[in-house]
């Protein structure tokens, strides 16, 4: 008993590390100071601000409707904790329990939280997205120089991808009332997320907002003036088009390279975890004092065939977040798996887009509920005769009753009738979802396979 309480008392003092100030971080350490940690905490962040929230600055902050600055996540408590920001985390000694920082200093720990996320995928050509007018937007100060440069009225906008990053920037210009021209190397666009079916829709959606829409070609260069300002973009087709700001929408990269070397399942799709959150080192051996959460972590789900799934969500990451802190203080028999079902939404061109489940998974789609040529309706996605995942354009009320067919694993086509069926409803028909060897904007769920220590990953920019 005495040596149960050692440890016990172990797990609620010494030193933890949360190398990202994210969201997953921030929720994380509110969750062990909220579950009786006691012990120091340290925070450590690449950017010098605390955590702040980042779907409003695709959104709200690019229409001018909130101030960049006013972006910042809400704090359910707070975390007493040692704030290292504005230097990154560049190697991890997972034998001397280390993490090496840019300043040259380090931080020792006793038990590790990695949640360092996503950044935006740059224009591949390094003196092309140097130019003035060539923009990502992952961070505030994205949002901030993007934001400046919209107000000023460009004469056009280019948007290079058209995930949902992209489209949203599209429909933001539009509501600015900006010409705006998409790019996008796949056949539709979000169809690496939602499939072609879906993607067609969302096609409907952009010309009738009046986006210049051009699928089925890439931009090959982007062409500056003497002064180093962009003027102009050229594309595999061999059109040409003056343009003054471009914005890249290639998808995200998950910040692992300063694990190379550690030991870590690290690599271009995540850190690999079990369902507790503890990593894999690249042996498949689970790590008892090193966690992994939010959008850079790979984990298996059951209602999936226990794929390891990479989700770039708002709510996994605050629910894996949450499953992390309270392992890293718990013992074995306590501790609980993070089974959380994906689940996303974008607001575009006047839409209310909502997606459960894992759609790019799936090999066939129903619309069950509406009309897709009204834009307001429910689709189911199948998979082996089970029902995988569902989207809603403007009917989110029904997404929960998905969510319970998904996690019952329902048979697919659903055996009964739903509200509002419609003749183009009667039957399946392929999901349409492209070649994933062939890059496009990406999905926003990646299904990386079984094994954590598989990583035979080819990464070409679109």
């Amino acid at each position: 008993m005495a040596l149960d309480g050692s440890l016990e008392r172990l797990r609620r003092e010494g030193h933890i590390v949360v190398v990202g100030a994210s969201l997953a971080g921030l929720r994380a350490a509110e969750t062990l100071r909220e579950e009786g940690f006691t012990g120091t905490l340290t925070m450590i962040g690449d950017e010098p601000y605390e955590p702040y929230d980042r779907p409003p600055l695709s959104k709200q902050v690019l229409l001018g409707l909130v101030p960049v600055d006013q972006t910042a996540l809400p704090r359910r408590r707070a975390i007493d904790a040692r704030w290292r920001l504005g230097v990154a985390a560049t190697a991890l000694d997972m034998a001397a329990k280390r993490v090496a920082l840019a300043d040259d200093t380090s931080v020792e720990y006793d038990r590790l939280l990695i949640a360092t996320g996503v950044r935006s995928r740059p224009w591949p050509n390094e003196l092309e997205a140097g130019l003035d007018g060539v923009f990502v937007l992952r961070t505030t100060d994205d949002a901030a120089r993007l934001v400046h440069r919209l107000r000023a009225g460009p004469r056009r906008v280019l948007v290079i991808g058209a995930g949902f990053t992209g489209s949203e920037i599209a429909s933001v210009c539009r509501e600015r009332e900006l010409p705006v021209t998409v790019a996008e190397r796949g056949p539709a666009p979000l169809v690496g997320a939602l499939g072609g079916v879906i993607g067609e829709v969302a096609a409907e959606l952009q010309h009738q907002h009046g986006v210049d829409l051009r699928c089925g070609v890439m931009v090959t260069g982007l062409d500056g003036d003497g002064a180093g300002r962009l003027r102009r973009a050229h594309f595999s087709d061999g059109d040409t088009l003056d343009v003054e700001v471009a914005v890249v929408a290639l998808g995200a990269t998950r910040n692992t390279e300063w694990l190379a070397g550690s030991g870590l399942a690290a690599g271009p799709r995540g850190i690999a975890c079990d369902a507790g959150c503890r990593a894999f080192d690249v042996r498949g051996i689970v790590c008892d004092d090193v966690f992994v959460a939010g959008d850079v972590a790979r984990s298996p789900h059951p209602l999936f065939g226990y794929q390891f799934l990479s989700l770039e969500h708002w709510g996994n990451a605050v629910a894996q977040a949450e499953v992390a802190a309270h392992n890293m203080i718990s013992p074995g028999e306590r501790r609980r798996p993070h089974l959380w079902t994906p689940y996303f939404w974008s607001a575009q061109f006047g839409v209310n887009i909502k997606s459960v489940g894992v759609p790019n998974m799936a090999d066939q789609i129903l619309v069950s509920q509406g009309s897709l040529s009204e834009h307001r309706f429910t689709a189911a996605y199948g998979y082996q005769g089970r029902v995988i995942a569902a989207v809603t354009f403007d009917q989110a009320k029904w997404l929960e009753f998905y969510q319970r067919q998904i996690e019952r694993a329902a048979p697919f086509p659903l055996p009964f009738t739903t509200v509002d069926r419609r003749t183009e409803g009667m039957r399946p028909v392929p999901a349409g979802f492209p070649d994933p060897s062939v890059p496009s904007h990406g999905p926003e769920v990646t299904v990386s396979g079984h094994s954590p220590t598989d990583q035979r990953v080819t990464f070409t920019p679109a």
